[in-house]
């Protein structure tokens, strides 16, 4: 064939190892000089036959890169809501590629699918690849939530089956999954979970087969909504009956054989400070100054690992649920109510077992000695946010006079907390520190769970105190631990990866903001000199918005690689155990670590675990906040569905191609679809997220404030539908109940919410929102 056969096999290695890169013709050249695979005109003849044989695809200008015709991938499948779908490859810099309703292979959402693509994308003309499904290799879904609907007997003596359920998620809401009486037995309307047998297929290619294993109840019920969703996301409700056991038996009272070995600090004045609502108290301070001008700062926290020891019953159901979930009127909680409200709650007045962390503090802010151990305390206050901040703004005693007494003498040490805090935080922003402030908007529902308003609540002295002392403390205790040379729990937040911080420096530079920094080695310093410079100006929330989509998520590791977002080279998850099972996981080990040493034997025993911890807590923190995220988006639709046709103050907080999403005051959102910008045709530009009229040259941009009207409200699709206001428009109104027609892809496009902050929208007062790095 006339071909340097050494030169066309070095070619295609190097397509094949880098299949999403164009190259340029010098670029080849250079990395085959190193192979000494042969000269300029064996590569421009080994390049030609390879394009020939459609093995790779070239623009014209000197770039190629790979054709991925006839290869077969594997990834992810994702299904949208007119039978089509896309299959995400594991390749996280792969374009998805597209797989028309008659080649899906019968895959449903979120199934593991083998993949043959048949026309490769075209990076010179942003057309992503298409495919076929050709197997599929594992069903990610195996059990879903959905209505009852039963059969006439006729149709039961014909089919065997004795109903069937439609799905809640709108990816599956098409198929009909039948049921037999092999599971329980529902009534019509009850909305139930079933497990699945048989998938779609040739012959039923809209339908399965299950059987039920749970009644949640009548969808008109109170709860039921909330139940429904807690059941789909598979979040934990019930307590095995050898859990409540242990729990039953623990004391619910502090015996004089527990108190031994501990350092006695009843008659510090230590207070917990948490939201008007909280029932669980895991973390109590207390401050005061010291000869040398310093603060000592005590943070205590429930010693829960002294109760829910290693492998019991507890222990296990514990991992398994991974965190307390906090919804809009309920909790289900990490431990049983016992523990989490009585002998763990560092309830006021009564003796608690707590794991210290007494730290010594300049009030420059540098902390200068620690000491991490258990001791005996008892709260001198259950103290509430708004009181505190009340105390902290008076200036005068007749201020605070209507006060309870607590808050009068308590003022002196709050005020001298207040100070410290100031001082951390600069030490904080000093250091790079990225401090986003966003209101949290709260859900206010009646009994029946109907809700009734929407409170934004802007965070406090208080509150912000209080998170600058928890981070401190769980700075301390990581620290200490690294240096110890011991294995650990850390709580990391990586750096931002290279492309996307480049993508995010380019859209700042559409808006006009130049940015030094390098995007493959960016630092936190960086990022909070953008949110500095554009504090106060129109393009504030933009950026907001783009940087926090830019970060990656933080999770937990056993392996120390700090938290971006704090700048933090050292963090960990120490304060709240009764909430969550890695703070849990941190206390065990401190204890083990103090009781057993710190040899071979203790060391390879956690060394084995740490792995598992970090990616079950990191599952199910996940797991909550989808679970948070999708009530409160159900609560928010259904706190809207009676306004359709009213108008609003909106701002937009995500451009798709599809339309854009926009955000109401009270952080409420929803979609402006494309097909409701009736006054020109618009163009999406993907590098500005802009819309653009193609002869008005309107453009539509993040963060822009614009005035909407509700034109729909789909309350089981979670859905609210509005189009820009027209002052002639004629009132309409439709509220929708039943298919929602547009697509939403979670929370705006693509939007990663928090810098690894992970903050709930409701913000349950004072426990999720507190800690939310």
């Amino acid at each position: 064939m006339g071909q340097n056969e050494k030169m066309l096999a070095g070619v295609l290695e190097l397509f094949r190892h880098n299949p999403q890169r164009q190259f340029r013709v010098d670029q080849i050249e250079r990395m085959l000089r190193r192979d000494h695979l042969g000269n300029f005109t064996e590569l421009v003849k080994a390049l030609a036959y390879l394009e020939q044989e459609k093995m790779i695809i070239t623009d014209g200008q000197g770039q190629y890169q790979l054709a991925q015709e006839n290869t077969v991938v594997e990834g992810e499948f994702r299904a949208n809501d007119k039978g089509l779908g896309f299959v995400k490859l594991d390749d996280e810099e792969a374009d998805d590629v597209f797989v028309a309703s008659d080649y899906t292979h019968f895959a449903i959402q979120g199934d593991r699918v083998k993949v043959k693509i048949t026309a490769g994308g075209n990076p010179w003309n942003g057309k992503g690849p298409e495919g076929q499904v050709i197997e599929v290799l594992e069903h990610s879904v195996d059990s879903l939530v959905g209505e009852y609907h039963p059969l006439s007997d006729l149709q039961v003596k014909l089919s065997h089956f004795i109903g069937y359920v439609v799905p809640s998620n709108k990816k599956l809401a098409k198929y009909r999954v039948y049921v037999g009486d092999n599971g329980l037995i529902p009534q019509m309307g009850d909305m139930v979970k079933v497990t699945l047998k048989d998938y779609p297929s040739e012959d039923m290619p809209e339908a399965m087969v299950g059987a039920v294993i749970k009644v949640i109840g009548n969808k008109n019920d109170p709860g039921v909504d909330i139940m429904s969703i807690v059941a789909a996301h598979d979040v934990i409700t019930d307590w095995p009956k050898e859990a409540m056991e242990q729990a039953n038996q623990i004391p619910d009272h502090v015996t004089e054989a527990e108190k031994q070995g501990r350092i006695d600090i009843t008659d510090q004045p230590a207070v917990t400070i948490d939201g008007d609502d909280s029932k669980d108290f895991d973390d109590a301070v207390v401050l005061w100054r010291l000869p040398n001008g310093n603060y000592h700062l005590g943070v205590h926290i429930a010693d829960v690992a002294h109760y829910v020891t290693e492998g019991s019953p507890l222990d296990k159901e514990a991992f398994e649920r991974g965190n307390s979930t906090y919804l809009v009127d309920r909790v289900i909680p990490m431990l049983p109510f016992r523990l989490s409200n009585g002998i763990c709650s560092l309830n006021e007045g009564v003796e608690r077992l707590v794991l210290s962390c007494d730290m010594e503090i300049t009030p420059d802010g540098d902390r200068v000695s620690y000491d991490i151990h258990p001791s005996l305390m008892r709260s001198h206050g259950r103290l509430t946010y708004n009181k505190v901040n009340q105390a902290l703004a008076a200036n005068d005693p007749s201020e605070i006079s209507d006060l309870e007494e607590k808050y009068q003498k308590l003022q002196p040490m709050l005020k001298d907390m207040a100070k410290l805090h100031e001082a951390l935080y600069q030490k904080r922003h000093a250091r790079g520190a990225i401090d986003f402030e966003e209101p949290e908007a709260k859900i206010i529902v009646d009994a029946k769970g109907k809700p009734t308003d929407i409170v934004l609540h802007e965070r406090g002295t208080a509150e912000k105190m209080i998170e600058s002392f928890m981070l401190i403390a769980n700075e301390t205790v990581a620290e200490a631990y690294f240096k110890k040379h011991v294995p650990f729990l850390y709580r990391v937040h990586e750096t931002p990866d290279g492309e996307t911080m480049a993508h995010f420096f380019e859209f700042c530079s559409a808006l006009g903001l130049n940015i030094h920094a390098d995007p493959n080695n960016v630092v936190p310093k960086n990022l909070q000199e953008v949110v500095t410079k554009t504090e106060d100006t129109p393009e504030a929330a933009v950026i907001q918005i783009m940087m926090l989509r830019s970060m990656r998520q933080a999770h937990y590791s056993d392996q120390p690689l700090g938290h971006f977002g704090l700048a933090a080279t050292y963090y960990t998850h120490f304060t709240s155990p009764i909430r969550r099972y890695s703070d849990l996981m941190v206390h065990r080990m401190i204890h083990q670590y103090a009781d057993a040493g710190m040899g071979e034997k203790v060391t390879s025993h956690f060394a084995n675990q740490l792995e598992a911890v970090a990616e079950q807590t990191s599952t199910q923190e996940r797991r909550s906040i989808d679970t948070e995220r999708e009530v409160n988006d159900l609560k928010m639709t259904e706190y809207m569905a009676d306004r359709v046709g009213e108008t609003f103050d909106a701002v937009v907080s995500s451009v798709t191609s599809f339309g854009m999403f926009i955000q109401l005051p009270n952080t409420v959102e929803g979609l402006v679809h494309i097909s409701n910008l009736t006054d020109d045709f618009y163009s999406f530009d993907e590098k500005t997220l802009t819309l653009t009229g193609r002869t008005t040259h309107k453009q539509y941009k993040i963060g822009m404030p614009i005035k909407v009207t509700m034109i729909n409200a789909n309350v089981e699709q979670h859905q609210l539908d509005f189009e820009i206001y027209d002052p002639n428009a004629p009132k309409k109104a439709h509220t929708d109940r039943g298919q929602g027609r547009n697509r939403r892809p979670g929370r705006g496009n693509n939007n990663r919410r928090g810098h690894g902050q992970n903050r709930s929208r409701n913000g349950y007062r004072g426990k999720r929102g507190r800690n939310r790095h």
